[in-house]
């Protein structure tokens, strides 16, 4: 029984399944936030070029680590409308 116990410890208890997002946040606020982080994403990413290039300071490494996230964010968003425009489109193709 003790090497029951033992292997029951070392794996996490279950819990009940918390919802994502804010509470009361419909699919609205949540596109309303991931293009908001997009945007800061992309216009952080901007003002650290420009300070790179006018010399006030950041290093190259972090200059590149922004502009990644930014890239990364948008190509994200970009994915999502995508799906979002092929679900329309299919709902469009239906037969009612």
């Amino acid at each position: 029984m003790k090497n029951i116990n033992a292997i029951n410890s070392t794996f996490p208890s279950p819990t009940a399944p918390q919802k994502a997002g804010k509470p009361g946040g419909g699919f609205a606020d949540q596109l309303k936030d991931a293009i908001n982080s997009t945007n800061e994403a992309q216009v952080k990413a901007d003002q650290a070029v420009e300070q790179l290039h006018s010399g006030q300071g950041g290093s190259l490494h972090e200059v590149m680590l922004s502009l990644e996230k930014a890239d990364i964010s948008m190509r994200l968003f970009v994915q999502l409308r995508n799906k979002a425009v092929d679900a329309y489109q299919e709902i469009m193709r239906m037969n009612v």
